[in-house]
């Protein structure tokens, strides 16, 4: 017998494993870079987004910073002081439906209802989640812009004929500028393609001859009266809009929409 002990055996045993394990190949070595370096871009835009717009934004300029956060990563300071978000909007839709051979006004349908379930409770929600209470803030924050002549216009029919056109000749026709109609139009566009693609999924696209939406929002208890337990939540307020032609932009997925939303209205169902 040597007088090595079995202790020292191993432990000299566990200082050759070391000394012979293999350093990192070079191509493992890039991925840590470049993994290193994903982080650093990824830390850095989501502070140069969330922060106060400064000079800052424009080293990799505004558009890169956009694209690179939306739709996936976008966030703001709106959680926070000194205005947090004090508000729920809501996004409704109805429909004008063809049921054997006869026009038929449908209920309405809260899509964000159907949305919020799939990320209430969910430690992986989807994005999917917050699509209506997005289109449903813009199209009321530009709704809320246009004056009284102008909100009276949307709230007409323009469900014949060439439709969006029709509406902007309206807004023409008005006297003096009106600035904000064409900021309005593009949420408009936006709200009725939502909504198209809602009551497609619900009714069946062959079967809806014409859609109208009703957004709405309500603010929370005020903060001054947050202790008192009798308090009531505002009344939400609405921008009223008439029925609207459906409308498709190109390149949706009428089926990948209809898949998704279809089920989880229908899982929701009492």
């Amino acid at each position: 017998m040597s007088g090595i002990s079995s202790t020292e055996h191993d432990a000299a045993e566990r200082t050759d494993a070391v000394v012979a394990r293999p350093r990192p190949t070079w191509w493992v070595k890039l991925i840590a870079f470049a993994a290193c370096l994903l982080t650093l871009w990824h830390v850095g835009a989501s502070f140069l987004w969330i922060a106060p717009y400064s000079a800052l934004r424009e080293i990799p300029t505004q558009q890169v910073l956009s694209g690179y956060m939306l739709p996936m990563f976008g966030q703001s300071w709106s959680v926070f002081a000194p205005e947090p978000i004090n508000g729920d909007y809501h996004f409704n839709v109805r429909a004008v439906i063809e049921k054997d051979g006869e026009e038929v006004e449908t209920g309405w349908v809260s899509a964000t209802d159907v949305e919020l379930s799939m990320i209430r409770y969910n430690l992986m929600p989807p994005r999917a989640g917050i699509q209506s209470s997005e289109v449903a803030s813009g199209q009321m924050n530009a709704f809320n812009k246009l004056n009284a002549d102008q909100k009276a216009i949307v709230g007409l029919d323009f469900a014949e004929g060439d439709g969006e056109a029709w509406m902007v000749r309206s807004f023409d026709e008005l006297e003096g500028d009106n600035p904000s109609t064409e900021a309005y139009m593009a949420e408009e566009h936006l709200s009725t393609a939502y909504a198209t693609q809602v009551a497609y999924a619900i009714w069946g696209a062959d079967a809806v001859i014409k859609v109208q939406y009703r957004v709405s929002r309500q603010n929370v208890v005020p903060y001054a009266d947050r202790n008192d337990p009798g308090a009531q939540r505002p009344d939400p307020t609405f921008s009223t809009t008439g029925w609207r032609l459906p409308i498709e932009e190109e390149g949706q997925s009428r089926e990948n929409f209809a898949n998704t939303f279809r089920s989880q209205f229908e899982r929701i169902q009492p």
